[in-house]
């Protein structure tokens, strides 16, 4: 068994070269390094079965090494240097970026070499997830799902663990416990208003109401590849309900693009509402961002600045108005991931709130804010009757 893991396939007494990788690693505390080590004094392994451990490397029989190294300190250049290699092992993959991923696939190439990543899921657009887990995956490819119930030495605290996860939170136990995407950050600001809608059966299946006016509700971003992602939230009102039909997010886009989305689903008479910068002029063309929108046939309407605290009063207005949300469950499920994991920065020493965090959840919650800042409810005293095609439901529509 030993022989099997640490030497090349067909090469007699040639030893296996390995690298354990992550995106960012420091030192060799953030490493896999520690664990290695406690795996070989585990099974008995040591410096009388080709095994020697040393401050950076470990050595393995038949002149092998395994090396320890963080992804993002690559260059095109520097990465040759693992071109001999025939395994990479990469911990907590779901931090890899597209750049690192595509640096790292065209070296590991020689014959008979394997990459190994393991993960927790978070994110169903996390770079990783899209090249192992989409439609199309890399010919060779084997992806196994593990968790809880495959360990055959599953202790009791963590059964006990498990349970009050499920009881206590149970918005969260799907991605803790059974390897699902994370749909609500701990500590997130609406993980309770979106656990309420899901068990209300407030996400489901709408229809868009061809009679009704839509609202497309804007975060600005930019063009380029460091640019922030844009943010469009499409609403329908109807009566006292909020109905969020779609949800539409890019980076490094110019705003053609998202126009030509806009008019290819249906939404092409939508009052585009654009947070105060809608008023900036686009670095590319000179033209402001209301203008580029109105030249393209749409209407437009700037919401203004809120001042100081901006931010917390769009959480606020969106937790108000939170009840009274119906969502698509298929078309907003990008933006509902993101409302999920949108959370407070704090400063851990002195447990000091700082706001919510800026991260790539805070554009959809920024836009889905201002929609709750831009709302307008109908009068108390004004009677509602549905039309005849009825009320959504979780799973579609009912009649009246």
């Amino acid at each position: 068994m030993v022989d099997d893991c640490v030497r090349e396939p067909g090469i007699s007494g040639e030893g296996l070269r390995a690298v354990c990788l992550r995106e960012v690693q420091k030192d060799l505390t953030q490493s896999a390094k520690l664990l290695i080590e406690d795996k070989l004094n585990a099974h008995g392994l040591s410096e009388a079965n080709g095994f020697k451990v040393f401050k950076d490397v470990i050595e393995t029989p038949g002149d092998g090494i395994i090396i320890f190294k963080g992804m993002n300190n690559y260059t095109a250049e520097s990465i040759k240097s693992l071109e001999k290699f025939k395994r990479a092992w990469w911990e907590e993959a779901h931090t890899a970026t597209p750049t690192s991923l595509e640096l790292l696939r065209p070296t590991i190439r020689d014959e008979g070499s394997e990459l190994w990543f393991s993960w927790n899921r978070r994110k169903k657009t996390d770079p990783i997830d899209m090249l192992l887990c989409g439609a199309d995956v890399p010919t060779g490819t084997v992806v196994v799902e593990a968790n809880w119930r495959d360990n055959p030495w599953f202790p009791t605290v963590l059964q006990l663990e498990r349970e009050n996860c499920l009881r206590m939170e149970p918005d969260r136990y799907d991605h803790i416990w059974e390897g699902g995407y994370v749909k609500a950050f701990k500590g997130a600001y609406f993980a309770k208003p979106l656990a309420e809608a899901r068990a209300a059966g407030r996400i489901g299946n709408l229809a868009a109401d061809p009679l009704l006016s839509y609202n497309a509700y804007f975060d600005l971003g930019g063009a380029g590849a460091r640019a922030d992602a844009m943010a469009i939230w499409i609403v329908q009102y109807v009566g006292r309900e909020i109905r969020v039909l779609d949800y539409l997010e890019g980076q490094g886009q110019v705003l053609a693009y998202y126009v030509s989305e806009l008019r290819s689903r249906g939404y092409q008479n939508a009052l585009c509402v654009l947070p105060h910068d809608g008023v900036n002029t686009n670095n590319i063309t000179g033209k402001r961002y209301e203008q580029h929108l109105e030249d393209a046939g749409f209407e437009t309407e700037i919401v203004k600045n809120q001042g100081q605290g901006a931010a917390m009063m769009r959480v606020e207005a969106a937790r108000r108005i939170f009840p009274q949300c119906w969502f698509d469950a298929t078309k907003t499920e990008a933006g509902l991931d993101a409302l999920g994991y949108y959370h407070e920065r704090k400063d851990e020493n002195r447990d000091v709130g700082l706001g919510p965090e800026h991260d790539w959840s805070s554009h959809a919650a920024d836009a889905f804010g201002m929609m709750a800042i831009h709302y307008e409810a109908p009068e108390a005293d004004r009677e509602y009757a549905m039309p005849n095609y009825g009320r959504p439901s979780a799973t579609g529509w009912m009649g009246a």
